[in-house]
């Protein structure tokens, strides 16, 4: 059975995405996305370091892999900022892809929600692939959908804070009104059960960086991650089993072998 990811007109085996930030060395990030099978991955060009030609080591990594490169605008408060920093990371990385992010509170780095729809509706204007992080408010997200988006990327919890999905009420809402729209949780995941328990949800791909850049053994970690999502997918393709509010035995008394049901309990035995 076919079972692609399809993004903007393209498919992909992997339903996981990765970023390239915060590990402890090039060849350690290298590593983490062979192992994590990612297809595609995020990488930010204001954040790369200078520092002992790290940067240059990395963009080689980065080119060897051979994945739809993701730049993000991760930092941006501005649609201004946004629209230079996407053209600049175009001509360099020779991407139109590009994840979306105007931050609009330093505390928590939650997304600015007009700033997000307005230079959404420019950078498709100008011919980018867009794929938005943004909440989970379903009116934002049908927004960002009329301004043309194809993509949306919720938010599990805050980036970085490993708390999973918060707002599962939403995040199911969002899935269920939104049943045609690729959906990928982005940010906030920590355990691999999360990601499976997005996938088992029903959304199509999960993107993470800190739970794997930042693991004590972060190839390991992506390991298990790459296991977690084609678990949760697997499980939401075989369909999940319906919630009840009684028991239900799992072994019927029906159908039970002659010689038990002879001496069931409350049976007259002839003899």
């Amino acid at each position: 059975m076919t079972d692609k990811l399809k993004l903007y007109g393209k498919e992909f085996d992997s339903r996981l995405l990765v970023g390239t930030a915060l590990y402890p060395s090039p060849a350690i990030m290298r590593e983490a996305v062979a192992a994590s099978g990612s297809e595609i991955i995020t990488l930010s060009l204001r954040r790369q370091s200078s520092a002992q030609q790290q940067g240059n080591m990395i963009w080689d990594y980065i080119r060897e892999t051979g994945c739809q490169l993701l730049p993000n605008t991760a930092g941006c408060k501005t649609p201004k900022e946004v629209i230079a920093l996407a053209e600049m990371s175009r001509e360099i990385l020779g991407t139109n892809w590009l994840k979306l992010e105007v931050i609009g509170d330093d505390y928590n780095l939650q997304p600015d929600p007009y700033g997000l729809i307005e230079a959404a509706c420019e950078l498709i204007q100008r011919g980018f692939r867009v794929l938005p992080y943004c909440t989970d408010d379903l009116v934002v997200c049908r927004r960002l959908l009329d301004v043309g988006c194809e993509v949306l990327m919720p938010w599990g919890s805050p980036i970085g804070t490993g708390r999973g999905l918060m707002n599962k009420y939403n995040l199911q809402t969002l899935r269920e009104r939104l049943p045609d729209i690729p959906l990928i949780i982005d940010a906030g995941l920590g355990a691999p059960s999360q990601a499976c328990e997005a996938m088992e949800m029903g959304f199509d791909a999960v993107l993470l960086n800190t739970a794997i850049a930042k693991a004590q053994a972060p190839v390991l970690m992506a390991h298990a991650f790459k296991r977690a999502v084609e678990s949760g997918r697997a499980a939401r393709t075989a369909g999940l089993m319906l919630k009840r509010q009684t028991a239900s035995p799992s072994t019927p008394t029906l159908d039970m072998p002659f010689w038990q049901q002879s001496f069931a309990p409350g049976k007259i035995h002839e003899r």
